[in-house]
C-alpha cells in the first residue's frame, strides 16, 4: 500500500498538464462520499483512504476497530477552474450530518468523524470560512462538530473499496444508506453533476 504524495499531478488527455488540486474529507463511511464526489463536474478522481491517525499503512479492518486514530476519508482530485474547494465543501456539508460526533447514522466511532484535512494554508482558511458560514446559517439545530485537522499522510484504501457503490448498488448497505445520499445530492446539487449541461 503506502502513502500518496498529496501534491501529485496527473496528465490529462492530449498529454497536457492540467492544474489540479486535492481535497481530503471525512464524513462517515468513505463509500458514501466517493459515490457522490464521483458524480461532480470538475472532479478528476476520488480515492478512498485513511488519514489523521498514528498507525502507518493501516488496513480497513484495523481502521474499523477505532484504535488507529485514522478517519475514513476520500481524497478528491479536482479542477479548480470547474469546481472550487469551497464548492466541494458546500457539497460535503450537504451530504452528511456534521453535528453528530464520531458517527454518521449507524456508523459509530472516531473513524467516522466529520473532518476536513486541508492541503494548504489557503484551503484551511477556506475551510474555516465555509464551516463558520454553514454553522451560522445551516439547517441544523445542533452545533457543527466538524474538525479541521492537519493532513499528514493519506493512505489509500485497498482497491476493492474503489467504485464500491457503482459495483455493489444492490447490497443492503448501499441501498439503505448510500443510495439516499446520492439521490439527495442529485436533487440538491443537480447543477454540479458531471452530466449537467
Amino acid at each position: 500500500m503506502g502513502a500518496l504524495d498529496p501534491s501529485r499531478r496527473r496528465r490529462a488527455e492530449g498529454d497536457l498538464l492540467m492544474k489540479t488540486e486535492f481535497a481530503t474529507l471525512g464524513g462517515g463511511c468513505f463509500w458514501c462520499l466517493e459515490a457522490v464526489y464521483d458524480l461532480i463536474k470538475g472532479v478528476k478522481s476520488v480515492k478512498s483512504g485513511y488519514t489523521g491517525g498514528h498507525r502507518p499503512d493501516p488496513t480497513y479492518t484495523q481502521v474499523c476497530t477505532g484504535q488507529t486514530g485514522h478517519a475514513e476519508v476520500v481524497q478528491v482530485e479536482f479542477d479548480p477552474e470547474v469546481v472550487t474547494y469551497a464548492d466541494l465543501l458546500e457539497i460535503f456539508f450537504g451530504i452528511h450530518d456534521p453535528t453528530t460526533l464520531n458517527r454518521q447514522g449507524g456508523d459509530v466511532g472516531t473513524q467516522y468523524r466529520s473532518a476536513i484535512f486541508p492541503h494548504s494554508d489557503e484551503q484551511a482558511e477556506i475551510a474555516r470560512s465555509v464551516l463558520a458560514a454553514v454553522d451560522a446559517d445551516g439547517p441544523w439545530d445542533d452545533p457543527i462538530v466538524t474538525t479541521i485537522e492537519e493532513l499528514d499522510v493519506f493512505y489509500p484504501a485497498e482497491d476493492h473499496h474503489d467504485d464500491y457503490f457503482a459495483r455493489n448498488g444492490g447490497q443492503p448497505y448501499c441501498a439503505a444508506v448510500i443510495a439516499p445520499k446520492v439521490a439527495k445530492f442529485r436533487q440538491r446539487f443537480a447543477h454540479r453533476l458531471a452530466t449537467a449541461e
